[in-house]
């Protein structure tokens, strides 16, 4: 599991795996990884704007981290990702009904200074800007998608504006536009349905785009879910050197339409062409 955890210099971010290579997570003290008999510490020390602790170096030594080797093709994903990142999170707070201009979030992006948007939005648009690097951290990017991965993007994305950010759902929801109404979320059901996609024998575009909307349909966090899929299908594609997928603002209406109607189990196969076609941006020509 992934932990993010923090003390009043930074915040901290711990992946670690255990002797068979599943993630395992502890809290508030770097130390206690040695009492797990870890083979391996993944990363530490994700910041935000803040500079690298002071003992960085000695604490990677001294828990034996490991620097993974990422592909040329995975390299070139993760610039192109950030040179489209105000785009993809533009489109995303589209997607969201977040109300702002593309040029109020390329400054929230890149100067930090917005005007004529509200506290709650600004909130919104920075929590995706926290998400999006978090993916594309160099050993991150290399982290296996599994349902912990998941939760830790929502934790980001709603930091801030709920208690249970990063957890599953445990109240009713209900969505715009349909009488559809998606059950409470099992976590169990939750791993074993998010394990069967990803052990699908789907192609990784095709696997994207059912995590996307999987994600997205079951509804799984109190909120955040559409912005939670969109990050999380994209991290499985820039891993392999893919590409990104991103709604265009000028596509979200059309998009809403084809979402609903995957909702209540109509035409399902629609939505997933608009994505592949409308969507996805291929760096394989």
């Amino acid at each position: 599991m992934i932990t993010r955890f923090e003390d009043e210099d930074y915040n901290t971010l711990v992946l670690t795996f255990d002797k068979n290579s599943d993630i395992v997570t502890f809290e508030n003290d770097i130390k206690e990884a040695e009492e797990l008999e870890l083979k391996y510490l993944f990363r530490v020390f994700v910041t935000y704007g803040r500079n690298t602790p002071p003992d960085y170096e000695s604490k990677m030594e001294e828990l034996n981290y490991q620097e993974s080797e990422l592909s040329d093709e995975v390299k070139l994903n993760i610039d192109f990702a950030k040179r489209n990142l105000v785009d993809s999170i533009y489109n995303q707070a589209m997607l969201e009904g977040v109300v702002t201009t593309y040029e109020n979030v390329n400054n929230i992006i890149n100067s930090g200074q917005v005007n004529g948007m509200t506290s709650t939005d600004i909130m919104k648009v920075v929590n995706l800007k926290h998400a999006w690097e978090f993916v594309l951290e160099e050993n991150v990017i290399m982290a296996e998608e599994n349902f912990s991965f998941l939760l830790q993007i929502n934790k980001l994305i709603l930091e801030g504006f709920y208690y249970n950010a990063g957890k599953v759902r445990s109240t009713p929801a209900k969505i715009g536009g349909t009488t559809w109404i998606p059950s409470i979320p099992i976590e169990s059901q939750v791993v074993e349905e998010l394990n069967d996609i990803l052990n699908s024998k789907l192609d990784d575009v095709s696997l994207a785009i059912e995590l996307l909307l999987y994600v997205m349909k079951r509804q799984i966090f109190i909120d955040g879910n559409k912005r939670t899929a969109v990050i999380f299908a994209n991290h499985h594609l820039i891993s392999r050197g893919l590409g990104i997928i991103s709604i265009p603002g000028d596509l979200v209406e059309d998009y809403k339409k084809l979402l609903i109607m995957y909702y209540e189990g109509k035409d399902t196969d629609k939505i997933k062409q608009f994505l592949k076609d409308k969507c996805y941006v291929s760096l394989k020509g």
